[in-house]
């Protein structure tokens, strides 16, 4: 049963650009952005209704990187690009965070992760390659929204966020106001959802957003990182196969080799703890 629970996430979660492709592409991405954050805020919080431990200005700062902007971004990605494509360069996280470990705190990667690496980058080129003609602002939408996700997760790790139910519940809710201003802009006010759509919208609010978080949250606390990060993967493979056989996508001979090495340099840097115990080393000056 926790391996079930694990799997709703990753699970969840790789059904969302398929969603927008097949359902959601005449919304504004800025508008589906708030219906998906909003409500799911307001839900969590009915069943949580607690007061945050973190410092207002702290949870404002991972709302708008996390929420506000991660879904402005993934969603215009999402609207963009290829089911398969916007997939998988949104589970480059690993290779984001291990250049930013390099690069920000100067912990230089031993060997076998710069390998890893630089596999794994060599993927993403193949994925991108110009033949490929993809929309350069959907994948600078992409990979920017992941960026920011590298960014809050470092600042979660080292600041004292509490109960991580809540603070994903205030973030969603928070993310979502925010949100509202830039979509009235961006789009004009908000039109009412057309009957065809709002399962799509349940979907995403309920399944893909509420229980989704609540099932990593729960899984991270019960299963651990490792495991957690073996079963992250499930994402763009759903995604990746959802985009061929439901949206009926068609990739080049190259793209499925990226996708395919970047695929492989994740599982080989998820591997259990007691086989990877010193993946960085710091600079020397």
């Amino acid at each position: 049963m926790p391996f079930v629970i694990a799997l709703l996430a990753p699970v969840f979660w790789g059904t969302t650009y398929a969603l927008v492709s097949l359902y959601l592409h005449d919304m504004s991405p800025y508008w589906v952005a708030v219906w998906r954050a909003l409500p799911a805020g307001i839900l969590m919080l009915m069943l949580r209704p607690r007061l945050p431990t973190l410092v207002w200005s702290k949870l404002g700062l991972l709302a708008f990187c996390n929420i506000g902007a991660f879904f402005t971004l993934l969603f215009i990605g999402a609207y963009r690009l290829p089911v398969a494509v916007a997939g998988t360069l949104g589970a480059t996280l690993p290779l984001i965070f291990l250049i930013l470990a390099w690069v920000i705190d100067k912990k230089r990667p031993g060997m076998k992760w710069l390998l890893l690496g630089l596999m794994g980058l060599g993927g993403v080129i193949l994925l991108l390659n110009p033949s490929a003609d993809l929309d350069p602002i959907g994948v600078l939408c992409m990979l920017s929204a992941t960026t920011l996700i590298a960014f809050s997760s470092r600042w979660m790790q080292k600041w004292d966020v509490g109960d991580f139910l809540v603070l994903t519940a205030w973030q969603l809710f928070l993310g979502g106001l925010m949100l509202i201003p830039l979509a009235w802009f961006m789009a004009g006010p908000p039109q009412l959802p057309s009957l065809t759509v709002v399962p799509s919208l349940i979907w995403l609010v309920i399944a893909n957003t509420a229980i989704a978080y609540w099932a990593w949250l729960w899984s991270m606390r019960n299963l651990g990182p490792e495991i957690m990060g073996m079963v992250a993967l499930v994402n763009p493979v759903v995604a990746v196969s959802l985009g061929v056989i439901i949206v009926g996508e068609t990739l080049d001979m190259r793209q499925w080799a990226g996708i395919g090495v970047i695929l492989l340099s994740l599982l080989l840097m998820k591997l259990p703890q007691n086989l990877r115990l010193n993946p960085f080393k710091k600079v020397q000056p």
